[in-house]
C-alpha cells in the first residue's frame, strides 16, 4: 500500500475542516520560513556591505553600488562586520597569498547567504504550493510532513551550489579576474558571462527546468508522499530544478561584482517573476538582454583597446 496519494481532492478544501493552531498550519510554518531564513540572508549580506562602506566607498563594489555613497556614504561598523568585510576583502585575497580553508568557509558563508537571500524568495510558490496541499490534506485527517522538510532539501541543494561558487571565486580570484573588492577586474571577463548567461536561456536544459520550475503543483501531487524523508528528497529535485534554472543568472554576480547588493536584489526578482510566468517568453526576453549587454561590454572593451593596439 503506498503513501503516496495520487488524488486531485488534495487541492479542494474540505467542508467544515477543524480548527487548527495557528503555528501549526503549514502554510503559516511555510510563510515564517522562507521570512526569516531569507531575511538572515539579507542581513548577513547588509552587515558584510555596511562594513566595507565603512572603510570607504562602496562604489568599487560594481555598477549601482554607488548609490550608497549619495545616500549617505560609509557607516562605520565595528566588530563582526569589520572583521567580516576584512577576511574576504583583503588586498591579499585569493592572489598572493593564496586561499586557506578558513578564506574558503568565510566565501562559501557568504554564497549561502546570498542563495537563501535571493533564491528561497523565488521559490516561495512552490513551497506554498506544498503547503497549501499539505494544509488541505490535514485538515482531511491524513498524515502530512512540514514544509520545514521541504525548504531543508531546496536549501541543501544551494548550499552544495555555494561551496562550488565559492571555489570557484577563489579560482577567479588567483587569475587577476576580481578584484579586492570583489568586482570584475575584466571587461571581456564580464562580457563573456553576460553573453554565456544569455546564450543558456535558450538551451533546452532550461526550457525543461524552468517549465517545471513554473507548475510546482503537478508535481507535489504526481509524487505526494508523507514520509519526512521523501519530502525531504522532494525539495531537494526542486532545488536541482531551480539549480538548473537559475544557476547562470547567479554566476552574473561575477560580472557586476559578487557583493553588489543592487544586483542581488535585481536578479532575484528576475528570478522570481520567471518562475511565475506563464509562458517561456519572458527567459527569451532574459536572454536577449544578457546578450546585448555582453556584447556591448565585450565591443566596448575591444573599442578602447583599438587604437593603442593599432598604433603599436
Amino acid at each position: 500500500m503506498t503513501d503516496t496519494p495520487h488524488r486531485s481532492d488534495l487541492v479542494d478544501p474540505p467542508s467544515g475542516p477543524p480548527e487548527v493552531p495557528l503555528l501549526a498550519r503549514p502554510v503559516v510554518v511555510a510563510l515564517a520560513c522562507l521570512v526569516v531564513l531569507a531575511g538572515l540572508g539579507w542581513l548577513y549580506l547588509g552587515l558584510m556591505v555596511a562594513g566595507m562602506a565603512g572603510a570607504g566607498s562602496v562604489a568599487a563594489m560594481g555598477p549601482g553600488m554607488g548609490l550608497f555613497d549619495l545616500l549617505g556614504g560609509g557607516v562605520p561598523l565595528d566588530g563582526f562586520a569589520k572583521a567580516l568585510a576584512e577576511a574576504i576583502c583583503s588586498p591579499s585575497f585569493g592572489q598572493q597569498a593564496g586561499v586557506g580553508l578558513a578564506e574558503l568557509a568565510t566565501l562559501a558563508g557568504m554564497w549561502a547567504a546570498m542563495a537563501l537571500a535571493m533564491m528561497l524568495p523565488t521559490a516561495g510558490p512552490m513551497i506554498l504550493s506544498y503547503a497549501e496541499i499539505a494544509a488541505t490534506a490535514a485538515r482531511r485527517g491524513e498524515p502530512t510532513v512540514s514544509p520545514v522538510a521541504l525548504i531543508v532539501g531546496y536549501a541543501g541543494v544551494w548550499l552544495a551550489f555555494a561551496l562550488v561558487a565559492a571555489a570557484l571565486q577563489a579560482g577567479l580570484a588567483r587569475l587577476a579576474l576580481l578584484d579586492p573588492a570583489m568586482a570584475s577586474a575584466s571587461p571581456l571577463f564580464s562580457g563573456a558571462v553576460f553573453v554565456g548567461a544569455g546564450v543558456y536561456q535558450f538551451s533546452p536544459l532550461k526550457y525543461a527546468c524552468v517549465t517545471r520550475c513554473q507548475r510546482p503543483f503537478p508535481f507535489f501531487l504526481l509524487h505526494w508522499t508523507s514520509r519526512a524523508g521523501g519530502v525531504v528528497r522532494l525539495g531537494m529535485r526542486q532545488g536541482l530544478l531551480c539549480l538548473g534554472c537559475c544557476w547562470a543568472m547567479m554566476l552574473v554576480m561575477f560580472a557586476v561584482g559578487v557583493m553588489n547588493v543592487v544586483w542581488m536584489a535585481l536578479l532575484g526578482i528576475v528570478m522570481g517573476a520567471e518562475k511565475i510566468a506563464v509562458t517561456t517568453r519572458f527567459s527569451k526576453a532574459i536572454g536577449v538582454v544578457f546578450l546585448a549587454i555582453g556584447a556591448w561590454m565585450i565591443g566596448d572593451a575591444v573599442m578602447a583597446h583599438w587604437p593603442a593596439a593599432r598604433a603599436g
